[in-house]
């Protein structure tokens, strides 16, 4: 029991140090790179190639030598009874039978096999396929990184949306606060209409309801984060870089200006490991029309008597040996075989029909995903310009209201107007972060 204890408390203290080895402030670059190392689904991946290695090895040695072993013993406890007819022996009476047994009651035998493989038209094919599927696992690997890398920035990019928009909801909130006291008292002294303090009433009830809203938002934000980064749901992650900072990181025109090559392009090498895939699988339908030869040679071992005692005096042991080939010539399947390759051509071509097709969508997506983040470049600068019009307007209308000269209702809707301006900014920043995100997965310049 005491070394069980010890045991756990070491375990939780080797767990503890693990968690405090995790750092809770990342980058967004950092957090990219973790997620790579970490996230579950890279992780799986990572996987795919080792198992398309070990997969590439185990389609190698079946063209290799195998040797198969194989040790008997048998111990007949009651042995079977034979009838010899009696004339067979000198002096026997025809029409008797003599009673006899045949051979000892215990029998050992050991073989070892050795089987080559000369030729078979279908290793030929596996040996070439094992590069394709190897190759289509690191792609797809690519792949998954691309997506993960993905992940990370929209969900990076949201958690700092709604630490941005708990920020301007406060600010906003103080400001409505500091109105609705001053209608309030102006109220009270008879200067001010009861309107103007239920308008702004109503403003800031909205607005406590929206951050209530968005302080839960903020801890889905950073869960979803973490879970795209393989960390536990709790941990305290917390991105270091601003939203401004980061759309400022975002913003690159010259990104419009890559040249976009179809070979570097993940979709397209999937695609084109589906072209591979379809091709060795005619070629293998193809091959299974011709002879296959194989070799092996055998070497056993039959002793009989107790094998424990097997050096006893009635002891007798034999050795055998075996060398030989089979060939297998398939002659005739009723067309079945010319079924097979007949439909593995039709599947091949598919494929070249989906490479074709293929490519003229990644053309499209370029294209698309240039023009939006392009519109998401523009738009974040028209929403920056307009929130900083937005954020003056409020701002003389507050001050107009202060004065007596504008009424409660054009006052809130200046700030309706600063509160939508917010809004579209906040959402045109991770426009162009997410749209950059996009373009760079099809451009694939990692």
């Amino acid at each position: 029991m005491r070394h069980y204890l010890l045991f756990v408390l070491a375990s939780l203290t080797f767990f503890n140090a693990r968690a405090q080895d995790i750092p809770t402030q990342f980058t967004l670059e950092e957090a990219i790179q973790f997620a790579l190392e970490n996230n579950y689904s890279a992780i799986n991946a990572s996987r795919d190639i080792e198992d398309a290695q070990k997969q590439k090895w185990e389609t190698i040695a079946t063209g290799l030598p195998q040797i198969d072993g194989n040790l008997s013993y048998t111990d007949q406890l009651k042995q079977p009874v034979s009838l010899i007819p009696g004339d067979f022996f000198p002096g026997g009476e025809p029409g008797t039978f003599v009673p006899i047994i045949f051979g000892p009651p215990r029998t050992t035998t050991a073989t070892a096999t050795l089987r080559q493989q000369i030729f078979d038209g279908s290793y030929i094919v596996g040996l070439q396929a094992t590069k394709a599927f190897l190759s289509y696992s690191e792609n797809n690997k690519e792949k998954t990184d691309q997506e993960v890398r993905k992940a990370v920035v929209e969900s990076y990019g949201n958690v700092l949306l709604a630490m941005e928009s708990t920020s301007i909801l406060n600010r906003n909130i103080a400001a409505v606060e500091k109105n609705l006291f001053e209608s309030e008292k102006l109220f009270e002294n008879g200067l001010g209409e009861e309107e103007n303090v239920e308008q702004l009433q109503i403003t800031l009830a909205n607005l406590k309801n929206a951050l209530n809203a968005n302080v839960r938002l903020e801890n889905i934000t950073v869960q979803m984060l973490n879970v795209v980064m393989g960390l536990p749901l709790e941990h305290p992650t917390e991105p270091v870089q601003k939203l401004d900072e980061l759309v400022a990181q975002e913003t690159a025109p010259e990104l419009l200006n890559e040249t976009f090559s179809l070979e570097n392009n993940t979709d397209y090498k999937l695609v084109m490991n589906l072209n591979e895939q379809r091709y060795f699988e005619w070629k293998l339908a193809r091959s299974r029309a011709l002879p296959t030869l194989n070799a092996f040679v055998n070497y056993g071992y039959t002793g009989f008597g107790d094998p424990i005692t097997v050096v006893g005096t009635d002891a007798q042991d034999f050795t055998s040996s075996v060398l030989g080939f089979d060939l297998n010539i398939p002659i005739f399947s009723s067309l079945k075989r010319s079924s097979s390759t007949q439909r593995a051509k039709i599947a091949l071509e598919k494929a070249k029909t989906q490479l074709e097709e293929t490519e003229q969508m990644l053309k499209l997506q370029h294209d698309q995903a240039k023009s939006d983040y392009t519109l998401a470049i523009e738009s974040y600068q028209t929403s920056k310009e307009n929130l900083s019009l937005a954020e003056r307007i409020e701002n003389k209308n507050e001050i107009k209201y202060s004065e007596g000269i504008a009424s409660s209702f054009e006052l809130r809707q200046a700030q309706t107007q600063l509160y939508s301006a917010q809004s579209e900014y906040l959402r045109a920043m991770i426009d162009v972060i997410n749209k950059k995100t996009t373009l760079e997965n099809i451009l694939n310049p990692y």
